[in-house]
């Protein structure tokens, strides 16, 4: 006789299979997602951000008042952008924030994210730190 299924205790052994590797996989991976969010809005604000900022600077001669300035002309002349295709999000979709003369850098400009939490002052991701 030719068997064509699998029985019930080849498809139950499967499934607690799968449900081991899952337990023990998942506590790695959750872990993992929020060090890529920290790593992406780091990425923004230190290299793509501050890229499109320093190239409005270049010019325009001065900061954008605020990150829409790199997405629609400001009304400068000198603008040669869009310097970005969109105003980013942080990776919790939140909008980053942006000052400019910054508080911190009055110098140049403080740009952050307020992080997982979204209240300044806990775990924010920084130009400045």
């Amino acid at each position: 006789m030719k068997r064509e299924a699998f029985t019930l205790v080849e498809l139950m052994i499967v499934v607690i299979i799968i449900g081991v590797l899952v337990a023990m996989v998942a506590p790695n991976m959750i872990g993992r997602s929020e060090q890529a969010r920290v790593s992406v809005a780091r990425a923004d604000i230190d290299v793509n951000i501050a890229t499109a900022i320093k190239l409005y600077d270049a010019d325009t001669g001065s900061l954008p008042k605020t990150l829409d300035d790199l997405v629609v002309s400001p009304g400068d002349e000198n603008w040669k952008g869009p310097y970005l295709d969109k105003v980013p999000l942080d990776p919790w979709k939140k909008p980053y924030v942006y000052k400019a003369p910054g508080e911190h850098r009055p110098e140049s400009y403080d740009l952050s994210s307020l992080g997982k939490g979204g209240v300044e002052g806990t775990d924010n991701i920084t130009n400045w730190e």
